[in-house]
């Protein structure tokens, strides 16, 4: 090795994650700028982000109901008590989180 040659030093791997995360953040903001375009009806827009927000609690839900209804079945292939009853409460919590909305809609009537 030469004295007056400098070597590129190895970027270690937390510095490298945060490079990447902070290029991937800039390239978000920048290419993902959507127009957005103003109704005339504030009360749609708020009952349009609520069909939202509550459209992806349903698709949690439905995730959740699908995993329970999986620990059933291999608990069920293992016998295993206490998978099956963490099944059985998984894919009840899936069913309340998926009717969600409708569960609300009959408590407020």
């Amino acid at each position: 090795m030469k004295k007056g040659s400098k070597e590129r030093q190895p970027i270690n791997r937390k510095r490298r994650w945060y490079s990447l995360f902070a290029i991937m953040m800039v390239c978000n903001v920048v290419l993902g700028a959507i127009p957005v375009l103003a109704s005339n009806d504030p009360l749609r827009v708020v009952n349009n982000l609520s069909d939202f927000i509550f459209g992806l609690i349903r698709a949690i839900g439905m995730i959740l109901l699908g995993f329970g209804i999986v620990q059933i079945g291999l608990s069920l292939k293992s016998h295993d008590p206490s998978q099956r009853a963490n099944g059985f409460l998984t894919m009840a919590g899936g069913v309340i989180i998926t009717f969600a909305k409708e569960i609300l809609d009959l408590i407020t009537g």
